[in-house]
């Protein structure tokens, strides 16, 4: 049996690029990095030559019933730590955090994530015109009933091009709170009384019938502040919530200021920053 050459050439090229195609999508995301009970990877987006500043993303992925944290945990835990100094032509990279979700339990609540997330990641080349190497470790915990530390390592070269996770990635770029100004939110917080404890009640505008959460972090990370529970009292079409001004670094007075206070306001499908002051 005999070959025509012609079909040969055709065959062998047809080849190569399915070759050249499989080995495309495979640099699009890192081989699994797994845990006990999660994994991580990374995950590039699609990129153009020269871009200064590029798009990545680390999936985290859990076993059911596991969640793991946001930057700020709550009552309990800890926040992901990502060290990306290992990579090669990086200048930065900036992780950001999609909006999180309340977990309650016996132990009390704390803020993150279940199931899986995608942490979209802003990297920044040292020169625009070459691949960075991104090399990723990253220590974090995971929790069902008890909490487990867990650990993972990831490398992926960013370089020019289209990605198949292009779009997980902008989905959660796209899922990150994007920051209000105070006066346009409508958001205040107001010191009510004093003590060790004030109280800070929170006035904000929100739909009926749409749940609604919110967390505030301090001006450091020194501080730990609790998270606000809903109150009574609020009119149509807003919503009210408080907290104890607790959790300060020592030698802070809770009934001095002012504090500038970060607030994150999940609802429903939406989700927004605002930074205020707390005179």
């Amino acid at each position: 049996m005999t070959t025509c050459p012609s079909a040969f050439r055709f065959a062998l090229a047809a080849a190569i690029a399915f070759a050249a195609a499989g080995a495309a999508h495979a640099d699009d995301a890192s081989p699994w990095s797994n845990d006990s009970r999660s994994s991580v990877r990374l995950l590039a987006g699609a990129n153009a030559s020269g871009q200064t500043l590029l798009q990545a993303g680390v999936e985290m992925k859990l076993l059911s019933g596991w969640h793991t944290y946001w930057r700020y945990p709550g009552d309990s835990g800890v926040p992901p730590r990502f060290d990306f100094s290992g990579s090669d032509n990086l200048k930065s990279a900036k992780v950001l955090y999609p909006a999180p979700q309340l977990h309650s339990d016996e132990a009390g609540q704390t803020i993150g994530y279940e199931g899986s997330v995608v942490f979209p990641v802003e990297v920044t080349p040292k020169d625009p015109g070459k691949p960075v190497a991104l090399k990723l470790k990253v220590d974090y915990a995971v929790c069902e009933k008890l909490c487990v530390p867990a650990e993972g390592s990831a490398s992926l070269a960013l370089a020019p091009g289209a990605s198949a996770q292009d779009a997980t990635v902008k989905a959660a770029f796209a899922g990150v709170p994007q920051h209000v100004d105070a006066a346009a939110s409508g958001l205040t917080a107001k010191r009510v009384g004093g003590g060790a404890k004030p109280l800070v009640m929170i006035d904000l505008p929100a739909p009926a019938n749409v749940p609604v959460s919110i967390f505030v972090e301090g001006p450091t990370a020194e501080w730990a502040l609790p998270i606000p529970k809903a109150a009574q009292g609020a009119p149509a079409g807003r919503r009210h919530f408080s907290f104890e001004l607790d959790g300060l670094p020592p030698g802070v007075d809770p009934n001095k200021g002012p504090f500038e206070l970060t607030f994150t306001v999940v609802e429903g499908q939406r989700a927004y920053e605002v930074t205020t002051r707390l005179d």
